[in-house]
């Protein structure tokens, strides 16, 4: 290892020492909050039917509310009872692909919605999402 020290490094090194600039704490774990307000729906054991009827509402009274996020749990599909159906797709009639295809759908709820996202693993993981809605203009 080289033991001499360039007279540019002890510049450089000096100035640093006389600099006021404040250096960041990489250290120092900054965790943005945003405050949402929430509202969560579990629709395990709805009927496919049942859900979007129940899912529009949900989310129509949200936005009225100003609820800016939603976590709406389909559940996996686990115990989904389509095995038994040969007429009823295997995946597409889980609520957990059938909900958000629903939604997506529907032009009236997509102009309330900012996002929709899957969800973090202690919210629901693969059995729930989230849907971020827009703010409500007031008409005047």
């Amino acid at each position: 290892m080289n033991d001499n020290i360039s007279d540019k490094d002890k510049k450089d090194w000096n100035k640093f020492l006389n600099s006021s600039d404040k250096l960041p704490n990489k250290d120092a774990t900054y965790e943005v909050k945003k405050n949402f307000k929430t509202r969560s729906i579990d629709l395990h054991g709805y009927t496919l039917d049942e859900a979007n009827k129940t899912i529009e509402n949900f989310i129509n009274k949200a936005f009225l509310e100003n609820i800016n996020k939603l976590i709406i749990v389909t559940g996996k599909g686990l115990h989904s009872e389509n095995e038994k159906d040969p007429y009823v797709s295997k995946e597409l009639g889980i609520l957990k692909y059938s909900v958000p295809e629903f939604i997506l759908n529907n032009n009236n709820l997509m102009s309330k919605i900012y996002e929709i996202t899957d969800a973090k693993i202690e919210d629901g993981g693969e059995g729930a999402f989230y849907i971020f809605l827009k703010k409500k203009k007031f008409i005047k």
